[in-house]
């Protein structure tokens, strides 16, 4: 008779289960609308602070014209990988975009961001090479290494001594890749990009950024992390996602031809993965055009952005190193964050919970994040309802 061992062990885990029976179970919420500043959940509306469409363009009437357009012409999908019957002539227009954006000579869409850093991680380095990761990179770029055949090493946040170490312990004659976030995703700061870039060239290494939290945000016209430093030509990848400012799905990767030209044939999250749907392929497109052609849309989410954290500031909150739409607001105890988020969403106030392993235990935060599309009074709303619940559970 079967064991059953696997749905046993599986049984083990009762996480979940055990912080619905307290009550704050905060996740898999369902909304009932599109994504914008104001969603509806169980037929009310609820202020959004949890999205990561930072120009506001999910819900953008151009980007839905486009897509349907897309579907009208080219059906709702491709049914198959880019590789072999999947390269639609929109992706490639796509990519002649994005490179011409980036400022790079090629770029090449994957189906989902998560599969660009899998796929081009595990790809470029041997045996004999090496991997230098923050140890706050994003989810994807640590399993992208996992299936490397290179050696990982991690160095401490943002923390250019501590990389330069771990560059000392490399071989000279080997890959030395460097990958970090441009801007991180839950804490906010920035990476130190010109400190990096003179890292890399000391000790002959390359660098690839990941640029999902940035694009839309930094840069002249949101082009990006390199582009805000000044230092594109010193940054030999960029990777890049759409499911934030640009208000769609999927990913892509821009870096010099040959190097494209290897990622194409060995990544193979985009070799065996059916590639992007049209009407997403479309809606990015819009998205581009109106980033460029908008840019007062960058400039109200800077301002905005800078507004809240100063507002949570001087209310004696912790933002940590926030420089960036993206505002941690520290609790460093789960079960706080989690019933802090559940009282504000019955507030009408939605923002997420971030834990382990996403970020360190002491390191537990409540995430708020901007969009172009917020205004100041929805953000006092926010930061006042916000300001009751934390004083409430004992945090400021």
């Amino acid at each position: 008779m079967k064991s059953n061992i696997l749905r046993n062990r599986c049984a083990q885990y009762r996480a979940p289960q055990i912080a619905r029976e307290k009550g704050i179970y905060p996740y898999y919420k369902t909304i009932e609308s599109e994504q914008s500043t104001v969603v509806k959940i169980k037929g009310k509306d609820v202020l959004m602070f949890g999205s990561n469409s930072y120009l506001g363009l999910s819900n953008d009437p151009r980007l839905k014209e486009a897509a349907k357009a897309a579907i009208d012409k080219y059906g709702t999908s491709c049914s198959g990988s880019r590789f072999l019957n999947g390269t639609l002539d929109i992706h490639v227009e796509l990519e002649e975009k994005l490179a011409r954006l980036i400022g790079k000579e090629e770029a090449v869409c994957f189906s989902t961001g998560f599969q660009v850093n899998l796929g081009v991680v595990s790809a470029l380095c041997g045996r004999n090479d090496y991997l230098l990761l923050d140890r706050l990179d994003h989810a994807s770029i640590i399993e992208g290494s996992r299936l490397s055949f290179g050696q990982t090493l991690k160095y401490a946040h943002n923390d250019m001594e501590n990389l330069e170490l771990r560059l000392r312990q490399c071989n000279p004659d080997s890959i030395k890749l460097i990958v970090a976030d441009g801007v991180f995703s839950m804490e906010g700061d920035i990476v130190p990009l010109p400190e990096m870039v003179a890292l890399a060239e000391k000790y002959d290494a390359d660098i690839m950024m990941d640029d999902a939290h940035a694009l839309g945000v930094l840069g002249h016209q949101g082009r990006g992390t390199a582009d805000h430093f000044g230092l594109t030509d010193k940054v030999d990848l960029i990777m890049g996602t759409f499911s934030k400012s640009f208000g769609s799905l999927g990913g892509f990767i821009a870096s010099d031809s040959d190097t494209i030209n290897f990622l194409k044939h060995n990544a193979r999250s985009l070799i065996f993965s059916a590639s992007m749907p049209p009407s997403n392929v479309a809606a990015v497109s819009k998205a581009i055009d109106i980033m460029l052609d908008e840019p007062e849309r960058i400039q109200h989410l800077w301002d905005v952005s800078n507004y809240a954290r100063q507002q949570f500031k001087d209310r004696g909150f912790d933002t940590g190193r926030s420089e960036t739409p993206i505002i941690p607001l520290f609790v460093r105890n789960s079960e706080k964050a989690f019933w802090l988020c559940n009282r504000l969403l019955e507030d009408g106030v939605f923002i997420t919970p971030v834990i382990a392993p996403a970020v360190p235990e002491n390191d537990v935060l409540i995430r708020f994040a901007l969009m172009a599309t917020h205004t100041f009074e929805q953000v006092d709303e926010a930061v006042d309802k916000i300001t009751k619940a934390f004083k409430d559970a004992g945090i400021i």
